[in-house]
């Protein structure tokens, strides 16, 4: 234990920095900055994602005029899994000509893991930090953090985000004491990047440390443009199918046998059918991690049919090369290698397809998602004269529904019942708000849902059960709702129109406080193919979510306001 414990000190950078090593020193304060390199290497490595590489660009611009100090900013970034978090901070370091090194934390529930154990105990050893340190072999590495929002905590072990703060904090890190050490370590030369799935799971003072760069899904045509650039042919570094252009495709096998697949003329147009199917088959989500395995193995059945003697057509030979021939690539040949699709999707025009259903958007860990409602009558109260124990207009919520969503459901409710008049409803007790039973339901319910942002929906489902009228089945909404009928902002605005696009909605309602997120976030191909229409009340959302429009009576309607 005691030559485990000299091994450490010895093998720790106390001295020693990146610019000692064969990467190139960081560039000295004054000279000029090739700002215009480190976006080109961030194109190379991420496709789309315009303003995440403008804030890393000003992020190694402001290290560097400062002369790399400690008291850089922490960058989170925060976003759904697969969406290049993780590559981000390795091109991070690359730019800055720093060793790189990753830190799961997730799952760890033990301060030890961070702040190291004690050598008393058998197989003790340094925390993961010093540990990361150790194997860069430089005392100012790039150190990932790698989901922070996981971190748990336990009575027993210590709270290890709680530790982490020491670590963060740039006037205590430079003497940071691992308990195996037992020497205090500079952990201010350090870059720390993390990165988490859900801020809202981040402990306050921990997320107070961090600067917040959030990081949505990818659009069709990003999904697209990283499917060609991953299909480049310098990127044939394993053996297997490849794509190796808008065009063609090509098999490296282990014995340099090759094959070269040639697409129809159509089909090598860009954004023709089979680029966009391949590109909605391999990545149905935000996200495009696993990229280069999974065209590998949807292209894989492409060797039987180009290889001699493995039951495929005897093709000619594509000159100058014996190894070669030539494949056309449509929608057939698309159809056998990709087979049923896995991802479908909804049918906005199946699913809103009788009073009492609308189409909402919520806000999910892996991107955005069309949330159907939908709400029938299944009883109502006895005439009058009648005997029951029981008032009628009931509601009856499924769908595994949180707290603040269950509110939802009752301010809709209430808000329609108040206004039944002015929605052409009686104003009395035979109205079918206070004399049925309402059972309001929300698909896929093994999945937990909660939030206010379905309080616009649920009041829209509500008006068109009780007033038997259709919503339109190509509007999808989204929108906290007040008594009062006011429409307030929500979150997760990108990925929820992320998720409308991809349903082939043709609208989308927003709060109206929420049109500068959709301007600044939201990128312009979204917003073309989209007509968002911002909502300050909820008589807004009715007039633009039926046709034809569903005008409350004023009269009434200022009557009751």
């Amino acid at each position: 234990m005691s030559l485990a414990y000299l091994e450490t000190l010895a093998d720790l950078p106390w001295n020693r920095h990146s610019g000692q090593q064969a990467a190139p020193p960081p560039p000295a304060a004054g000279e000029a900055l090739p700002l215009d390199a480190v976006r080109l290497r961030l194109d190379e490595a991420h496709y789309g994602l315009d303003k995440v590489k403008e804030r890393i660009v000003q992020y190694v611009a402001v290290q560097r005029l400062r002369g790399w100090d400690a008291r850089a900013p922490i960058l989170c970034f925060i976003g759904p899994p697969g969406v290049g978090k993780t590559s981000l901070a390795r091109s991070i370091a690359e730019v800055l000509g720093r060793p790189f090194q990753r830190i799961s934390l997730g799952g760890v529930r033990d301060e030890a893991e961070i702040r190291g154990h004690r050598r008393t105990y058998i197989g003790a050893m340094p925390g993961r930090l010093i540990q990361a340190v150790r194997k860069a072999g430089v005392r100012d590495p790039l150190l990932l953090l790698d989901e922070v929002d996981k971190m748990g905590r336990d009575a027993a072990r210590g709270d290890p985000a709680a530790a982490l703060l020491e670590v963060l904090d740039p006037e205590q890190n430079t003497a940071f004491v691992d308990t195996y050490l037992g020497l205090p370590f500079d952990l201010s030369a350090c870059l720390f990047v993390a990165t988490a799935n859900r801020g809202a799971d981040i402990p306050a003072p921990l997320l107070d440390r961090l600067e917040v760069v959030q990081l949505g899904g990818y659009t069709r045509e990003e999904k697209l443009g990283w499917r060609r650039a991953a299909a480049a042919p310098a990127r044939h570094a394993a053996d297997g199918p490849h794509l190796c252009g808008p065009g063609s495709m090509q098999v490296v096998t282990p014995s340099r046998a090759g094959a070269a697949v040639t697409a129809a003329a159509a089909a090598a147009a860009a954004g023709s059918p089979p680029w966009w199917a391949v590109a909605a088959a391999a990545a149905a989500g935000p996200a495009v991690a696993a990229r280069q395995p999974q065209l590998a193995q949807r292209l894989a059945p492409l060797a039987l049919d180009v290889l001699p003697g493995a039951g495929g057509e005897e093709l000619p030979p594509m000159p100058p090369h014996p190894h070669l021939r030539q494949v056309v690539v449509d929608e057939a040949l698309l159809a056998s290698v990709l087979g049923p699709r896995r991802f479908e999707g909804h049918s906005s025009a199946e699913r809103v397809a009788a009073p009492g259903t609308a189409a909402g958007l919520v806000w999910t860990a892996v991107g955005g998602k069309v949330q159907y409602i939908e709400c029938i009558c299944v009883g109502a109260a006895p005439a009058a004269g009648g005997v029951s124990s029981r008032a009628g207009g009931q509601l009856t919520l499924t769908g595994q529904l949180g707290e603040v969503l269950e509110e939802s459901a009752r301010i809709a409710l209430s808000w329609v019942r108040a206004h039944a008049p002015a929605l052409g409803l009686p104003g009395d007790a035979s109205c079918p708000s206070r004399k049925w039973d309402v059972h309001i339901h929300l698909p896929a319910g093994a999945v937990p849902k909660d939030g206010p942002s379905a309080g616009i929906t649920l009041a829209v489902a509500l008006v068109s059960l009780f007033t038997e009228r259709c919503v339109r089945a190509d509007v999808a909404m989204t929108g906290e709702l007040t008594l009062r009928g006011l429409v307030l902002p929500v979150g997760g605005v990108k990925e929820k129109l992320l998720a409308a696009q991809a349903a082939s909605m043709a609208c989308v309602l927003v709060p109206a406080r929420n049109m500068p997120d959709v301007q600044a976030d939201v990128p312009a191909e979204v917003r073309e193919s989209l007509e968002v229409v911002p909502c300050q009340r909820l008589e807004d959302v009715l007039q633009a979510a039926f046709d034809p429009p569903l005008t409350l009576k004023q009269q009434l309607l200022l009557a009751r306001l």
